[in-house]
């Protein structure tokens, strides 16, 4: 069995406040990068389904010489290999996918593609779609557990709203993991050394035979979302005369 998980490097949560919207529409960031949360999970749905079922599971990103830390630290989580799809050019989902579609058929013979649902830098959750149909693979989205990998297909629990679908698709297969697929683990002290050390293969768009098409989504414009203006009123009182004045006040704010 083979497992690939597709990560990208994006800002820390901690500092996307930092960032000036002239910045972000730069793309020079000089906050602090990490592994995109999202794709931590999918890192650990990765290394489940190795630890479980067998086979190798290894990481690929597009990115410039910067991502590779990201690597590093895929590696370190458990990863057994990982490559770098090196390019600096403007991107979108419609490019990353065809760049990544690419290095999973370069891989060889893939069972598992897993990713995170989205991004915290672009939130758009259209990369998994896009390679997906870039392979010709079924696309599974909001899975939350994987149940069962066995005679040319996968079973997952899916997270539809308040519900829980398990379903089964034919493998090869691209899995869009949601946080309840697992904790992420933490990085030992010994395999962050051994990570230090890796060679990490670089693959360049021509090696992939790939010819980068336009970026087909432009964004326009950068904005911080405005201040919310939060107000806290306390009630006094009883416990009933203060839930009745709750009450009261949601009925005139049109909340009720």
């Amino acid at each position: 069995m083979r497992y690939l998980v597709c990560i990208k490097q994006t800002p820390d949560t901690a500092e996307l406040p930092k960032i000036s919207p002239e910045e972000a529409a730069s793309g020079k960031l000089s906050v602090n990068l990490v592994v995109n949360p999202w794709d931590e999970h999918a890192i650990e749905a990765g290394l489940q389904l190795m630890e479980t079922y067998g086979g190798t599971t290894g990481a690929v990103t597009v990115g410039d010489e910067g991502a590779i830390d990201a690597l590093r630290s895929a590696l370190a989580m458990g990863c057994k290999d990982a490559t770098l799809v090196n390019y600096a050019g403007d991107s979108d989902p419609q490019i990353a996918a065809e760049l990544l579609a690419a290095a999973v058929k370069q891989d060889g013979d893939v069972d598992v593609v897993v990713m995170g649902q989205m991004t915290v830098d672009g939130n758009s959750g259209l990369t998994p779609i896009a390679l997906a149909r870039k392979l010709d693979w079924p696309m599974l989205t909001g899975v939350a557990k994987i149940v069962e990998l066995a005679d040319g297909s996968i079973t997952v629990e899916r997270v539809v709203g308040q519900a829980r679908l398990t379903v089964k698709a034919p493998t090869p297969v691209v899995l869009s993991v949601i946080k309840e697929i697992g904790e992420p683990r933490y990085p030992t002290f010994i395999n962050i050394r051994k990570a230090a050390r890796v060679k990490i293969p670089e693959l360049t768009a021509e090696d992939l035979g790939v010819t980068p098409p336009a970026p087909v989504v432009h964004i326009s414009n950068f904005r911080k979302p405005p201040a919310r203006d939060a107000q806290v009123k306390l009630f006094e009182g009883s416990p009933q005369e203060a839930a009745a004045a709750l009450i009261d006040a949601l009925l005139e704010e049109k909340v009720l």
